[in-house]
C-alpha cells in the first residue's frame, strides 16, 4: 500500500499538482527523504499515534483549506473515521482506493456515516470490486470502478543469464501469510529430486515473525539454498536473474510483485486465491496451484523444474500482454477522469 502510494502521487503529479499528505517518520515519509524516485514529491506530514485523532483531523484539514484542495485520494481504512471529520462541510471530491482484502463487514451506522461523502471507491482487481460491495457501505451518489494497477516505471533490460541452477524468487516480507514459508516448504520436493536450486527472497524481516521464521528454516536440510536478501529499491532488476516467481501468499488485494514477474517474461507459480485468479482471466499464462495445498504447489514446482525450456517460451509470451494491460498511460486517463 505505502509503495503504491507513492507510485500513484508520482504518476498524476505530471498532469496536476499533488499534496502527499503522509504519516510522519514513517516508510513513506522515508522514502520521501532519501529514495531519488521520490524526492520531487510535494509532501505534508502528520504525526499521530491512533487512527482516530485530533492531529489528522485538524491538521488534514488545515492542508486542505490553505492549498484549495478539491480532489482527495485516499489510500487506507482505518483513519477515514478522522477524514470525515477533517472534511466536513467542506466540498471535497473524496476518491477511496481499495487495495487490500476486507473480511469485517463494515456497515454499521458508524461506518455508514463516514463512508457517506465519499464519491468513488476504487477497486484495483474484479476480486477486490467484488469484495467492496460485500463489505463496505455506498453513500446516495458513491459509485464503484475497478482500475487495475500499471507498472511503476519500464521493465529492466538486463538479459536473462542461464545457469545450470534453477533459480527461484519470491518478493515480498517475511511474514506469515506472505507465502515464502509456503515456498520453501515446496522446494523439498526439488532437493528430493536432486535438482540443484536456490531460493531467493527480497523483502525485510516482520520482527515478530522472526524466531519462528528462523527456527522453521533449522528444521530444512536444503536450508542454505535459501537466500534472505532483504529489501530493495532495484527489485526490477532481479526478475530477469530467476527462472520461476513463486508466490503462494494467502491472498493478494491485487498482487503488484506478480505483475512485475510476468511483465518480465518469468515462470509464475501461486495458490489460486483472491485476486491472482484475474491475472489468468486476463489471459496471462501462469501456474495456480489450490489454495493452501502445500502438495499440489510442490508437485507443479517439480513439473516446471522438469519442462523448464518449455514453460519459459511460454512466460515470455505474457511481456507483450503485460505491456499492453499494465501500461501507466491506462491507469492515469482513469484516475484524471474522476478527478474534477
Amino acid at each position: 500500500m505505502e509503495l503504491d502510494s507513492l507510485k500513484l502521487a508520482i504518476m498524476l503529479s505530471k498532469f496536476t499538482e499533488i499534496t502527499l499528505i503522509i504519516k510522519e517518520k514513517h516508510f513513506i515519509h522515508e522514502q520521501c527523504l532519501n529514495n531519488s524516485d521520490y524526492i520531487s514529491l510535494n509532501y505534508k506530514t502528520i504525526s499521530f499515534k491512533s487512527t482516530f485523532s485530533p492531529s489528522i483531523i485538524f491538521t488534514v484539514r488545515d492542508i486542505v483549506k490553505k492549498n484549495n484542495i478539491k480532489n482527495v485520494i485516499f489510500l487506507g481504512a482505518s483513519e477515514l473515521k478522522s477524514l470525515y471529520f477533517s472534511f466536513l462541510g467542506l466540498d471535497i471530491n473524496l476518491i477511496v482506493r481499495h487495495g487490500t482484502t476486507k473480511s469485517t463487514p463494515k456497515k454499521d451506522w458508524f461506518h455508514k456515516l463516514i463512508y457517506s461523502d465519499v464519491a468513488y471507491h476504487v477497486a484495483i482487481s474484479k476480486h477486490l470490486s467484488k469484495n467492496v460491495k460485500e463489505i463496505v457501505p455506498f453513500g446516495k451518489k458513491t459509485q464503484l470502478v475497478t482500475i487495475y494497477p500499471s507498472m511503476s516505471k519500464e521493465i529492466s533490460n538486463k538479459e536473462k543469464i542461464y545457469t545450470s541452477e534453477l533459480k527461484l524468487l519470491h518478493v515480498g516480507r517475511i511474514a506469515p501469510g506472505k507465502g515464502l514459508k509456503e515456498a520453501l516448504q515446496a522446494c523439498k520436493i526439488l532437493y528430493d529430486n536432486k535438482i540443484v536450486f536456490s531460493l531467493n527472497s527480497y523483502g525485510s524481516m516482520f520482527d515478530t515473525y522472526k524466531n519462528e521464521f528462523e527456527s522453521f528454516l533449522q528444521t530444512l536440510s536444503y536450508k542454505n539454498s535459501f537466500n534472505p536478501c532483504g529489501f530493495t529499491n532495484n527489485i526490477y532488476d532481479e526478475y530477469s536473474k530467476h527462472d520461476i516467481f513463486i508466490f503462494p501468499s494467502k491472498g493478494e488485494g491485487f498482487g503488484n510483485v506478480i505483475m512485475e514477474a510476468i511483465s518480465h517474461g518469468i515462470i509464475v507459480l501461486a495458490f489460486n486465491n483472491t485476486a491472482v485468479t484475474n491475472f489468468k482471466e486476463l489471459g496471462f499464462h501462469i501456474h495456480l496451484v489450490e489454495d493452501a495445498n502445500i502438495k499440489a504447489l510442490s508437485k507443479k514446482l517439480l513439473y516446471i523444474a522438469q519442462n523448464l525450456d518449455k514453460e519459459i517460451d511460454f512466460a515470455k509470451v505474457n511481456i507483450e500482454l503485460a505491456k499492453e494491460v499494465f501500461t501507466q498511460e491506462r491507469e492515469q486517463n482513469q484516475y484524471l477522469q474522476l478527478l474534477e
